[in-house]
């Protein structure tokens, strides 16, 4: 149940929760001389064309291979990290292969390595075999996952009543910052979107791109799985995501954070999480893929690093 779980609900918009110990840059009210709100007609189409921008932006992801550092902490307020490590992502068309690059800074073992780019060659070649019965269920299961994403975005335009909070300059662009409250006219379709009703947002958008840069959230009533019996994630639970521009036209994350406490069954745990995203690199799907992880392979033993 752990980050899977919240991620698949709260990712209505690649997630949802406001940010916990990560010192952001700077942003400060800088509106145009000519500023004015939007109208709520406005405000509802701006959303409206982020969330179709972010279908295509998630349809892109598919394509791009990335680096990932995760740490992970005691508590919120805990600077010390219990767990360092850095990843290369790499897509295969029904999900992604995370290939441990470093720990703690350290380079990993180059066998190690390429013995992890071989579960990477495995996994896209079989991407080529459709019809086989173990890639026929990942396929299946991967294009569920999809479309229950689709859903949730789309209901992100329902589940929620808008605010304008007016625009803010951060890193060279201005930004619309827009409260998310939950909609209490909401008629979900399914269990994932009637969890919507439980957590509010603040988000970030680039009005030219129709793109959103940044989205902080919270958990404002306990989320409950098999009526609680399962377990649960307790409200207070805050998530923060950025993403950027890394092609034209495409935006992806460059940073995640999850600061939330729950229980499993009679076990109580808790989730203080950062990643960031970087080195995003085209791969292509999975037989472009293959043929730029075999001719890596092909060079002997590859060390780990950046791709």
């Amino acid at each position: 149940m752990r980050r899977i779980s919240i991620a698949a609900i709260l990712t209505a918009w690649l997630a949802i929760f406001p940010a916990a110990g990560l010192a952001p840059a700077p942003l400060r009210a800088n509106p145009p001389p000519d500023d004015r709100a939007p109208t709520p007609e406005e405000l509802r189409a701006l959303v409206a064309r982020v969330i179709a921008q972010q279908h295509r932006d998630d349809e892109a992801m598919g394509q791009y291979e990335r680096v990932e550092r995760r740490q992970i902490r005691k508590n919120e307020k805990d600077s010390a990290v219990r767990e360092d490590r850095t990843f290369r992502v790499v897509p295969t068309g029904t999900g992604a292969v995370r290939v441990q690059t470093e720990e703690n800074g350290r380079p990993v073992d180059s066998e190690v390595y390429r013995r992890q780019l071989r579960d990477v060659e495995t996994a896209l070649a079989a991407a080529l075999t459709p019809n086989e019965t173990r890639q026929k269920k990942a396929v299946e299961k991967s294009a569920k996952r999809s479309r229950d994403r689709a859903e949730l975005l789309d209901a992100v335009l329902d589940a929620f009543t808008f605010t304008w909070q007016g625009r803010e300059t951060r890193d060279g662009r201005t930004l619309a910052k827009i409260g998310l409250d939950p909609n209490p006219a909401f008629q979900p379709r399914s269990r994932t979107a009637s969890l919507l009703a439980r957590v509010r947002a603040t988000v970030w958008v680039d009005e030219a791109a129709g793109q959103l840069a940044r989205l902080d959230a919270e958990i404002i009533r306990d989320l409950t799985f098999g009526g609680g019996v399962f377990g649960k994630v307790y409200h207070g639970g805050r998530f923060a995501m950025e993403q950027t521009e890394i092609a034209p036209g495409i935006w992806l994350p460059t940073r995640y954070e999850y600061n939330y406490e729950g229980r499993k069954f009679v076990f109580s745990f808790e989730v203080h999480e950062r990643t960031e995203a970087s080195h995003y690199r085209r791969i292509g799907p999975p037989r472009e893929a293959l043929v730029a992880i075999r001719r890596e392979l092909g060079r002997g033993s590859p060390a780990a690093s950046n791709p």
